[in-house]
């Protein structure tokens, strides 16, 4: 019975040494990683920035495409709620139309794409 419980505590001890061993070469992998990988984080990328700045200024429309125009159109109009509330159900109408037109576009493309997905599978059937 001695025997038993030694055995059984040495092998337990033994594993745990196992575990250590195992999660210390873990955590030395994941820091040679960490340390050795050269990771740019993009903060410095003016092309970036002005990739985004042509995209957000593409269409043409009369509405503001930042909070910064927003709240500068909101400031213009601050003393009449009236010419407020035009200007926001012009600007509603233009993105509406806006998203409508590029919704009409992606539905003529989509099926475009199933029309000539039918095609060629009608093709292939046929051979």
């Amino acid at each position: 019975m001695i025997n038993l419980i030694s055995r059984t505590i040495s092998q337990i001890s033994s594993l745990l040494k196992g575990l250590q061993i195992k999660g210390f070469l873990a955590v030395v992998i994941v820091g040679f990683l960490v340390l050795t990988t050269n990771v740019s984080d993009g903060q410095n990328d003016k092309g970036l920035k002005e990739r985004v700045r042509e995209q957000v200024e593409q269409n043409d429309a009369q509405r503001p495409k930042t909070v910064g125009q927003w709240f500068k159109d909101a400031r213009e109009t601050e003393g009449s709620p009236g010419e407020r509330l035009q200007k926001i159900g012009q600007q509603s109408g233009e993105a509406f139309k806006e998203f409508g037109s590029g919704y009409v576009e992606g539905a003529k493309e989509t099926a475009s794409d199933v029309g000539d997905s039918a095609a060629q599978t009608g093709k292939k059937i046929l051979n």
